[in-house]
């Protein structure tokens, strides 16, 4: 397929938020809502596009991702490891390993219903990161010891490949899944270049393909499953951090994105989150099971 670019048609604010570091959107699909947090202000956002309606609590510490649970409320990465959240806002720490200068980062729900937690140090120290799986249970096995800024996870829609994403490596990895769940056999998808920015947050598609979003890059783009560009949906703000679809048909493409480092007067719209309706089709992705 040819790359499309250029400002792209149909794309709009769902939410003017003026987040310092707007990432993680995910699908509630059990409450038709769109849930996505604010990093730096250590807020929790929620959206219910049908009417409009927004809510927003405070984790109380940095938060890079909330996610929901099989039996309601959400599962959140935090500075100091994985708390969860009841749905009448009661919450306890499931996996608490604080770590000085480290805090938590991008998550993801697998198809067995584990949690992938990255986590990354605050002054992006190469190797700092982790990438880890998290079971309802509270056990946590470190996958990656060594990473930097760990990003962007989600998989095929047979559930046989993980995509992950490493910042400061410039590359989209995929890993074969293995029956229990774990991963192996770790390479690249794609290797992207300076011009198009930094790989950040990730979502797969029901065709298989990847969409990335790039800090520094205003843009999401779309590879195929052979790592081929078929799609650069550019947005009117530099740093998207990450993307998922939702709506009642899970064809609406989210993007969030931070204002942190940019200039308000030329990106009026940084921080948001922007909504391009029929986008594609997305995957309904699953629930964490704790």
């Amino acid at each position: 397929m040819a790359e499309h670019t250029g400002k792209e048609k149909g794309l709009e604010p769902a939410v003017r938020a003026g987040a310092e570091l707007g990432e993680g959107p995910v699908w509630d699909a059990a409450r038709q809502r769109l849930v996505w947090v604010d990093i730096l202000s250590s807020r929790i956002h929620g959206l219910d596009p049908a009417t409009g309606r927004r809510s927003v609590m405070s984790a109380g510490q940095h938060v890079g991702a909330a996610l929901p649970r099989s039996g309601g409320g959400l599962v959140v990465n935090l500075r100091d490891g994985v708390g969860l959240y009841d749905e009448d806002g009661a919450f306890r720490w499931l996996a608490r390993e604080p770590v000085p200068g480290r805090r938590g980062n991008d998550a993801a729900v697998a198809p067995d219903g584990a949690l992938w937690v990255g986590t990354m140090r605050y002054d992006e120290r190469t190797g700092g990161g982790t990438l880890s799986r998290v079971t309802g249970d509270g056990s946590v096995s470190v996958v990656l010891p060594e990473v930097t800024v760990s990003n962007g996870t989600g998989w095929s829609p047979d559930g046989s490949l993980m995509y992950y994403i490493d910042t400061p490596t410039r590359r989209i990895d995929v890993f074969t899944v293995t029956g229990d769940g774990t991963v192996t056999g770790r390479r690249p998808l794609v290797e992207t270049g300076e011009r198009d920015g930094w790989p950040d947050g990730l979502i797969v598609d029901a065709d298989g393909c990847v969409w990335v979003a790039f800090w520094d890059g205003g843009a999401v783009r779309r590879y195929t499953p052979a790592g081929e560009l078929d799609r650069t949906v550019r947005v009117p703000v530099s740093r998207p951090t990450a993307c998922a679809f939702g709506g009642p048909d899970l064809t609406d493409l989210y993007i969030t994105s931070a204002s942190v480092g940019t200039d308000p007067a030329r990106e009026p719209l940084a921080g948001s989150v922007l909504v391009l309706p029929g986008a594609g089709r997305g995957l309904a992705q699953p629930p964490f099971a704790g």
